[in-house]
């Protein structure tokens, strides 16, 4: 039987806690704020929080967040699949697998950690009243499924455009949190966190001002990390 912890990356729990501390943060963000995608991550990326803002509104919500987090998690689920497609083609050659394998760890550990969001948003998102099945369920779920295969294309193609967009899409959300704590402090530190899924996934937050804030430090950890992947990457062709 596993523990509560096992659930979660000890890592990344370690590290999300460590940047609710404002320095830190910032410490942390500043290294890829300044890195520029290419021209068809930035078209894809700004097509993509053009749909989720016409049909969401651009206005952070627990609705729309519920939404949106259900297609946040498709990328890696995506890169997951295609790296085991390549890793079937090059299993001979020791340098792609390991590059491939550790791209699979990154994308399991982020895509659990997200549906995590999704899960505990989702609870949050129904205790708060309103929705729309169409809007904020079947909607996602449609475009979830394009999503998927769009992104494992594109990583099969160019695994730097995969990981450019997902930069993208990450510091879109990570905003978007910001925004959300910034404007609903005193009302989201009033609310006590409970959830049964997050203690199962092994993550510890007493009000919904502190879950949030987590959730927030995630994105900018998946943002940075996505750009480290493609450094990584490039740092193992070179040697």
């Amino acid at each position: 039987m596993r523990s509560d912890m096992e659930h979660a990356d000890p890592k990344g729990e370690e590290l999300a806690h460590t940047l609710k501390d404002e320095a830190e943060l910032l410490a942390f963000k500043s290294k890829y704020d300044g890195y520029k995608p290419g021209i068809v991550p930035r078209i894809l990326g700004s097509l993509l929080v053009f749909c989720g803002d016409a049909v969401y509104g651009k206005k952070p919500s627990y609705l729309k967040f519920r939404a949106v987090e259900v297609i946040a998690r498709i990328p890696y689920h995506s890169w997951e699949s295609a790296a085991f497609t390549l890793l079937t083609l090059f299993f001979m050659n020791e340098k792609k697998a390991l590059a491939l394998s550790n791209v699979s760890w990154f994308a399991r550990m982020a895509s659990d950690n997200e549906t995590m969001h999704v899960v505990v948003i989702s609870q949050l998102a129904h205790k708060a009243g309103g929705g729309n099945w169409f809007v904020h369920t079947l909607i996602p779920m449609v475009f979830a499924f394009f999503y998927f295969w769009a992104a494992y294309w594109l990583y099969l193609f160019s695994h730097k455009a995969a990981f450019e967009l997902n930069y993208l899409f990450e510091q879109h959300a990570f905003d978007q949190y910001s925004e959300f704590l910034k404007t609903n402090e005193a009302d989201l530190k009033s609310k006590k966190m409970e959830s049964d899924y997050l203690a199962w996934y092994g993550r510890k937050a007493e009000t919904e001002y502190d879950f949030f804030m987590l959730v927030r430090n995630d994105e900018i950890i998946h943002r940075n990390n996505s750009i480290a992947h493609i450094e990584e990457r490039a740092a193992m062709k070179a040697g």
